[in-house]
């Protein structure tokens, strides 16, 4: 299995991404009249994309997994913000049935990844296995370079 090297690659953060786009279509129409309710929800659809690619940038795993977590959350908020939509009839049956699939689609494939994480090998950037330096390395190449070229130069 390749490992993913940019959160842009993420199959979760690519759908959180189709979902925010979807929000902003949908609340971009003229019937969606609730100022409020089309900054909340615009923003909480901001939110999972946002946080999977922050907890993916932050170097830990269990950073990582936190941020998902609350991708996952935000993805909750946003499935709630549109079920107070479609009762205001700001968006019609067949928007608020699409908004609904994205949400679960979303939810599942965060939480899925968010199982993976938890479960693999790879501990984050800072807990990669740097060799100490050998102190005595740099006072043998000082004082006798003959000796640090037999010892030294042929183990690098």
């Amino acid at each position: 299995m390749a490992t993913i090297q940019k959160f842009e690659d993420l199959v979760c953060w690519k759908k959180s991404r189709e979902l925010a786009n979807f929000i902003f279509d949908i609340t971009d129409a003229p019937i969606f009249k609730d100022y409020d309710l089309k900054r909340q929800i615009r923003r909480a659809s901001i939110s999972p994309m946002s946080n999977i690619a922050e907890g993916f940038d932050r170097g830990t795993r269990q950073e990582f997994v936190d941020a998902l977590f609350i991708a996952k959350g935000e993805v909750g908020e946003v499935r709630s913000q549109l079920y107070i939509a479609n009762d205001r009839e700001y968006v019609d049956i067949s928007k608020f049935r699409k908004g609904l699939a994205l949400t679960d689609e979303c939810s599942r494939l965060i939480q899925s990844f968010s199982t993976k994480v938890k479960g693999g090998s790879m501990r984050g950037e800072q807990f990669k296995y740097v060799k100490p330096k050998d102190p005595m390395e740099e006072i043998t190449k000082n004082l006798d370079p003959v000796l640090y070229k037999r010892f030294y130069e042929n183990k690098k």
